[in-house]
């Protein structure tokens, strides 16, 4: 009952967000929830990884791999064929409601997003590793709210389908972040042993 009363919430807050569209609008969004008009985002972050650790930077570089591998694969290999919730645009319940600009993503089942968890856990390891106040990391945030809000007004997540990713997605940049972190330590204990 109370799993019934949520998933009701969720479409009914899908729907009133969904709704906020227009001929103007809809190209562009469609543009910006595709990877490639960020890339000079992501080299540019890059060159700031590069820049802070220089030679160390091996080991971030490889956590925000890492952070993006744990994070597309729970949300997408895990989740969505587990709870095969349908993608708004896939709901027969919806047909006729949901605004997608003829888009309907890469599959049936929608629950968590691949594209909040993605885009959060790599602004949640860029912040665990340039730190909690480095001035750019507010934008890379802003960047995954927006990127996350596309698939919303596409038609194809509920809010609750972004909500998870982006729980995915900081839970893999901390896995991530921690275990290139040990790997890292262990690295340079066996080439600096007597290193304090």
């Amino acid at each position: 009952m109370m799993m019934d009363k949520i998933a009701q919430l969720d479409q009914d807050l899908f729907l009133f967000l969904n709704s906020f569209h227009s001929d103007f609008f809809d190209p562009i969004m469609f543009t910006l929830t595709k990877t490639w008009p960020w890339v000079p985002m992501y080299i540019f972050f890059t060159y700031l990884i590069i820049s802070h650790y220089k030679k160390e930077s091996w080991w971030v570089l490889m956590a925000v791999g890492l952070t993006i591998l744990f994070a597309d694969q729970t949300a997408s290999g895990l989740m969505k064929p587990y709870f095969e919730r349908l993608r708004p645009c896939h709901e027969p319940l919806l047909e006729g409601l949901v605004h997608n600009f003829g888009y309907c993503g890469g599959g049936k089942f929608g629950f968590a997003s691949s594209h909040a968890s993605n885009s959060f856990g790599v602004a949640t390891i860029m912040t665990l590793a340039l730190g909690f106040r480095h001035p750019w990391l507010k934008w890379l945030f802003a960047w995954a709210v927006v990127f996350s809000y596309t698939r919303i007004y596409l038609g194809v997540h509920y809010p609750g389908d972004i909500i998870a990713g982006a729980l995915v997605g900081f839970l893999s940049a901390w896995a991530g972040y921690h275990i290139m972190k040990k790997v890292r330590d262990k690295v340079y204990q066996v080439k600096y042993p007597n290193k304090q």
